[in-house]
């Protein structure tokens, strides 16, 4: 805002030259570079001193000048937000105030305990302050090692902790704390923020200067021992029910809706024990249920596999020609789920060597179905009598082949490892786990449903896709393990 009206007011005082070298600016550069061409104009129009005295030293010139237009910036800027603030509030009809700070103000005890009056005057009253750095006096020092707070978070917990708040609740442009940058697809958000949790920061933003490593050291700051500010928790500001379901006593979340924010707590309090408790009785839970869906998984694969060794192996050499059928049919899709997978493959910068070994083509795919339908041509391999040995009369030991059962299987980012591994195991009727390498997961995820419609067709539904299971996860290994 502050920035905008100083614009036009020094286009008002420009000359001709000054507004045709401003329009040139505002085409060619950023607008960082427009602000400084502002900003020049108007350390031109001071005093000759001042300006003979910074020419001395261009780095400082440049920094001292920087500081002077966002001062100024900062004080024009006051007055149009508060405008907006006066407005918004206007229409729930609750009045607003405006305290600006600087670190001078928590420094001196006389100041501070005045400061502490008016704010506890205000809201006794019902009139909500509206409390700032005061920029236009600062002017912005930044991250100082001597300064009391250097951005709006850390200022908010000094206020929380000042002025005996209970609740701290920090607004930023994400849903909370993640365990990584929140643009990475495994990241997931953190409910609870305990002393011990380390987390991977990522870049900040560029509408603030703090960023998540700020709001995590402001959030900590506000809540320990000592303080009464018992919670703090940092939520999303574009949700607009973040505030009503983190703090109303009567929200009512829609189904399946999360928790909201991510809370930290005062070391050592009860809160915090009560929150630890809960976060392990959660992460039981969903370990719970995890490990009952892989469980599932293997029982299926079990049972689908005994059902396999009592068909006849003419119905297991329809299932096989079933499958290589459907890998020639489905190619099209295959090879557009192996396309995603390459183009993964190309963004994470995979090795080469592991690339050709990801890559499927049609002829890959046709050379699978031959290999296939060759496998369906061969003698039954169960059953078979591979030696016999009379231990005694009438006692024979005979070694015979018969279905091991389930057969878990791990190989590399080679999805065409798939049909092959399910080709031997229908065939000699063994039900399987497999895990594919992350590589080929969209790959694997398209084989493996081809692959399970084909048994499901093939056997006319005796036998299910729950023979072969696809496993996604190391967890879901370790469980069956």
């Amino acid at each position: 805002m502050g920035k905008r009206l100083l614009r036009k007011q020094g286009r008002l005082s420009m000359s001709f030259m000054d507004l045709h070298n401003y329009d040139e600016a505002t085409k060619s550069t950023s607008p960082d570079a427009v602000e400084e061409f502002v900003g020049e104009f108007e350390m031109s129009r001071t005093d000759s001193s001042v300006k003979l005295e910074s020419v001395k030293d261009n780095e400082t010139q440049a920094k001292t000048r920087k500081k002077t237009y966002d001062s100024a910036c900062a004080a024009t800027g006051q007055f149009e937000m508060m405008n907006l603030y006066s407005s918004l509030f206007n229409q729930c009809d609750v009045s607003a105030s405006q305290i600006l700070l600087t670190q001078a103000d928590f420094k001196d005890e006389f100041r501070l305990k005045n400061l502490t009056y008016a704010v506890d005057r205000l809201l006794s009253l019902g009139i909500i302050p509206i409390i700032n750095e005061n920029d236009a006096v600062s002017a912005n020092q930044g991250y100082a090692d001597s300064t009391v707070f250097s951005d709006n978070d850390s200022l908010a917990a000094l206020c929380a902790r000042n002025f005996k708040a209970e609740v701290l609740l920090l607004l930023t442009d994400v849903g909370g704390v993640y365990d990584r940058p929140p643009t990475d697809k495994d990241s997931k958000l953190l409910s609870f923020y305990a002393r011990d949790t380390s987390v991977k920061i990522g870049n900040k933003s560029n509408q603030g200067r703090g960023g998540m490593s700020a709001k995590i050291t402001a959030a900590s700051s506000a809540v320990e021992e000592g303080s009464n500010c018992r919670a703090c928790i940092i939520a999303a500001g574009s949700d607009l029910n973040a505030i009503r379901a983190i703090l109303s006593p009567w929200y009512e979340p829609a189904k399946d809706e999360k928790s909201k924010g991510t809370l930290f707590l005062t070391p050592g309090s009860d809160l915090e024990a009560q929150a630890i408790q809960e976060c392990m009785a959660e992460k039981q839970g969903r370990g719970s249920a995890a490990s009952e869906l892989t469980r599932q998984k293997a029982i299926a694969a079990r049972d689908q596999a005994r059902k396999l060794q009592n068909l006849p192996y003419p119905e297991r050499q329809t299932i096989l020609n079933a499958v290589a059928d459907a890998i020639v049919f489905h190619k099209d899709a295959l090879l557009a789920a192996n396309a995603t997978d390459l183009e993964n493959a190309a963004s994470n910068g995979t090795a080469m060597p592991l690339v050709k070994r990801l890559k499927l083509t049609e002829e890959k795919l046709c050379t699978l179905a031959s290999g296939i339908r060759q496998i369906a041509a061969q003698a039954d391999p169960l059953g078979v009598v591979k030696s016999k040995r009379e231990l005694a009369e009438g006692l024979e030991l005979s070694q015979i082949t018969v279905p091991i059962g389930v057969l878990m299987i791990i190989f590399e980012s080679r999805p065409d490892s798939m049909p092959q591994i399910a080709s031997l195991a229908l065939a000699s009727g063994n039900g399987l786990l497999l895990k594919g390498g992350k590589e080929a997961a969209h790959s694997n995820a398209a084989l493996h449903k081809v692959i399970g419609d084909a048994i499901e067709d093939g056997s006319e539904g005796k036998i299910s896709r729950g023979i072969i299971a696809l496993v996604t996860t190391r967890s879901q290994i370790a469980e069956m393990l």
